[in-house]
């Protein structure tokens, strides 16, 4: 009998985070996250637009864009790759793909990604070592092997778990993740800019 791959375990456990997904929803503040040195201490920032049942990042985008800092927002390319854009705000510059809103506008240009202090990328699950289980599309894992500022993943109460998540070869880990409530770092040698 062959066993399941790990990209085979993934989707399974995509399918099931889903629907208890469903369960968790909550409107969410950041503060503790907008609290964080990292954050705090970055001057360039990544962050999405949440749709559907992932935690609400539209209050978070605007506190970025109130500081003064500057946001980037994704854009899935043809060839599985995330552009950055820098987005100001409006609406009127967003357009909808596959149900994600993206940013119109140029991209940021590729040597400018190493100088993305922060990166806050969805995830449906993180593990104890920060290992993220995302949507499979592998847009992420592509992204964050170019940067090298604070990772962070946004998920519910209950979708921190102390159980190893199936990891590939591409698969990119995290700096911290944030729930509702808390901010769990991963990693011991953070480094960032400012202090």
């Amino acid at each position: 009998m062959e066993l399941p791959t790990n990209g085979a375990k993934k989707k399974s456990l995509r399918q099931s985070f889903r629907v208890d997904r469903k369960f968790l929803v909550q409107p969410v503040t950041w503060n503790h996250l907008i609290d964080s040195i990292e954050f705090k201490s970055a001057t360039m920032i990544a962050s999405y637009i949440s749709y559907g049942d992932e935690p609400d990042t539209n209050g978070l985008n605007q506190t970025i864009l109130e500081s003064g800092k500057t946001l980037l927002l994704p854009r899935m390319r043809s060839d599985n790759f995330l552009d950055w854009v820098i987005w100001k705000g409006k609406i009127e510059t967003l357009k909808t793909n596959k149900n994600i809103m993206e940013p119109i506008g140029d991209a940021i240009a590729p040597e400018r990604i190493k100088n993305i202090d922060f990166v806050i990328v969805p995830a449906l699950h993180v593990d104890h070592s920060g290992n993220r289980l995302g949507q499979g599309g592998g847009y992420y894992d592509r992204a964050l092997s170019l940067i090298t500022g604070f990772k962070v993943a946004l998920i519910y109460q209950g979708e921190l778990t102390s159980i190893e998540l199936p990891q590939e070869v591409h698969d990119q880990t995290l700096d911290a993740a944030a729930t509702p409530e808390i901010l769990v770092r991963f990693s011991k040698n953070i480094k960032f800019k400012g202090l």
